[in-house]
């Protein structure tokens, strides 16, 4: 009797092993669809909103273009050694899987983008509603890049380790401190109309980000606490 519970216990030890294997699978490819989805959101709005009108947001082509003001340096590298430099800290600072599929949510970023960007289609449309647009757009590639446990390779992953040593520093917020320093450093070089521009998108994709995170961890919170309230009620009925 004690060996054929044994077995039976061993095989649904293994059943269940192996269907949490399965499950992690499912959620890491649900997760790769999500970085690649929320990347072809963001270089849609890059593509035929941002470039063309000039936005300047704060991000690592905004600081590979300040950088190219004072060094003097070729913009196109410059970005590329932030970009690797914040892919080396989140990898020492998020983890391998933070890096792998920030990896990911890079090439995807540079494929959509070249690919939308070289189908010269125009959007005539005046700056009010570019700005709208493009932060609906680009908040929701945040979005679902985060969720996903990826960053976009900008200085979210600053805002990510931040996040991750004191959950009570808000990331939506801290990205767009960062974006304003960015801003506000490179008023000389950008130009005035271009960093009021650069400043509207800004507060509008970080709000609009701030109330996307907000809503997951409520609903997240929720979803936990009635996890252990159908717990409590089957240790009372037990």
């Amino acid at each position: 009797m004690w060996i054929v519970w044994f077995k039976y216990k061993y095989i649904f030890r293994g059943g269940r092993h192996y269907q949490n294997i399965e499950r992690d699978g499912e959620d890491f490819m649900k997760d790769l669809l999500k970085i690649i989805a929320g990347n072809i959101s963001m270089t849609f709005a890059y593509a035929y909103l941002i470039v063309p009108n000039e936005i300047i947001n704060g991000g690592v082509t905004s600081s590979a273009l300040l950088l190219n003001a004072l060094s003097g340096y070729n913009i196109a590298l410059l970005a590329n050694l932030v970009t690797g430099l914040l892919l080396i800290i989140c990898l020492v600072f998020l983890g391998k899987e933070y890096f792998f599929k920030s990896i990911v949510s890079s090439l995807s970023y540079m494929v959509f983008f070249n690919f939308f960007y070289s189908l010269n289609i125009n959007f005539d449309m005046n700056i009010v509603s570019v700005i709208i647009i493009s932060s609906i757009l680009i908040a929701i590639g945040y979005y679902l890049c985060i969720t996903a446990n990826a960053s976009t390779v900008g200085f979210d992953v600053i805002a990510l380790i931040l996040h991750h040593k004191n959950e009570k520093i808000d990331i939506a917020a801290t990205i767009r401190i960062i974006n304003l320093i960015v801003l506000i450093l490179g008023l000389l070089v950008y130009g005035y109309t271009s960093i009021v521009k650069g400043i509207a998108f800004t507060l509008l994709f970080s709000y609009l980000l701030k109330k996307m995170l907000d809503r997951k961890q409520k609903a997240v919170k929720s979803a936990g606490e009635s996890v252990l309230d159908e717990t409590s009620k089957f240790k009372e009925v037990k």
